[in-house]
């Protein structure tokens, strides 16, 4: 991907303290989704779901501030947001004097819109919340729901995507199950960093084999793609291979650089799910 090259990912990077919006670098969808055959009306709904867990500023007496940041991108949005270039953002607000939290809110709103659309025309709102120091102690972790995929004795061979593992019972009656992973592995597309995630898939349909769906998510494992690109991949594998009623699949990854991104990708209209980091986060 040629838009890559201008990012800052595998590259060392001075550390910007004062604020800086031009820092952040959006990647489009497009040119992924155009791989697995999207064009036009997505299949699916959803967001990707960060949260910064590094984020400072000076109030106006120059006294450092801190609070989490729960953002919520569209995953109908034109752009991604790389990951490195959202941490060298917020480090911008490090030496960074803000009136309040209200305007450091604004200030997130509206770079991360402008990033995440690029000019298009924004039909949902990136989402930006701030959780103050006093309420930290609130903040749950909690395991996936779901039965565990990895208490399957299974052979694993390969650890590149491999759709034909996945298969369904078509001739069997319908049935609603959560099935959960922890081996979820994939790789940075740039730096060949490790990612590690934890993986929800929840259906209505024909019975998915669960043996095949283990053996197909480790299969990720030496596989180069962002997180939302992989999720997405993961999606769309398991609607075409084993075509459920409903679908939707969740991962939470742990986090880097201050970071963690959980894609949530559904083919019916909910709720997302609740910001609640795993264990491993």
């Amino acid at each position: 991907m040629n838009e890559l090259a201008g990012s800052q990912l595998g590259r060392a990077s001075a550390y910007v303290d004062h604020y800086d919006a031009s820092l952040l670098y959006p990647i489009a969808r497009q040119p992924k989704r155009a791989e697995l055959g999207l064009a036009g009306a997505l299949p699916f709904l959803g967001a990707d779901v960060w949260t910064a867990f590094e984020l400072s500023w000076l109030g106006p007496r120059g006294k450092p501030q801190v609070a989490l940041a729960h953002i919520t991108v569209p995953c109908e949005s034109t752009h991604i947001i790389e990951s490195k270039s959202l941490k060298l953002y917020l480090n911008s607000f490090n030496n960074t004097v803000f009136a309040d939290a209200a305007a450091v809110l604004a200030h997130l709103r509206a770079d991360l819109n402008e990033a995440a659309w690029r000019g298009a025309v924004v039909q949902s709102s990136v989402g930006v919340r701030l959780l103050d120091p006093e309420l930290f102690d609130r903040e749950p972790v909690q395991e996936l729901d779901g039965l565990s995929l990895d208490r399957l004795d299974v052979e694993c061979r390969q650890y590149t995507p491999a759709p034909e593992l996945l298969r369904a019972a078509a001739e069997e009656p319908p049935v609603t199950e959560v099935l959960t992973s922890r081996l979820l592995k994939s790789n940075c597309l740039v730096t060949g960093q490790p990612d590690w995630g934890s993986l929800q898939v929840s259906y209505s349909g024909a019975a998915i084999n669960q043996e095949g769906l283990l053996q197909y998510l480790v299969s990720f494992r030496n596989h180069h793609e962002f997180h939302e690109q992989c999720v997405e991949r993961i999606f769309m594998d398991i609607w075409q291979r084993c075509r459920p009623i409903k679908l939707a699949v969740y991962a939470r990854y742990t986090r880097r650089g201050g970071l963690d991104i959980n894609p949530f990708r559904t083919s019916y209209a909910q709720s997302l799910p609740a910001n609640v980091r795993t264990a491993r986060q």
